[in-house]
């Protein structure tokens, strides 16, 4: 039960990070144009993450490391850029753009990692380096 609560307090957490980064009557994050649809397809990569995040959260309340390792590499991980089109996608992003994003998939690898070892704690924390790079990335650029 501790357990569960910790990952609620996290998600909560997470969620005020993410919302509580700009007011919308003073957005100063760089507005990033892109055509219609690579807009589209970036907002739909970016609920996947979401979804993923989520599903990690639970494999790792419920002690699930390995299946919270699976999901992080091929959803979020370096091995998921062609999955989500990234090269295409990038020649569109500013430089800080493409490093934020760089540095979630690299993080999820490096989770993916940490979790494998099956040791809760440390896979905790390195899930922060992914949502870290989340939040940086959401605090500097808005596509619409």
């Amino acid at each position: 039960m501790k357990m569960t609560k910790n990952v609620s307090l996290i998600t909560v957490i997470v969620c005020l990070l993410i919302g509580s980064t700009t007011s919308a009557n003073e957005d100063s994050r760089e507005y990033v144009k892109l055509p219609e649809m690579m807009q589209q397809h970036m907002m739909s990569n970016m609920r996947d993450h979401l979804a993923t995040l989520n599903i990690i959260l639970k494999d790792l309340s419920s002690d699930k490391l390995d299946e919270a390792a699976d999901i992080a590499e091929s959803r979020l991980g370096m091995t998921s850029l062609k999955l989500h089109n990234a090269s295409h996608m990038a020649k569109f992003m500013p430089e800080g753009m493409q490093q934020a994003g760089t540095n979630m998939h690299r993080a999820a690898s490096r989770f993916a990692l940490k979790a494998q070892e099956g040791d809760l704690l440390p896979a905790y924390y390195a899930l922060t380096e992914i949502t870290s790079a989340c939040v940086a990335c959401h605090s500097g650029y808005r596509i619409r």
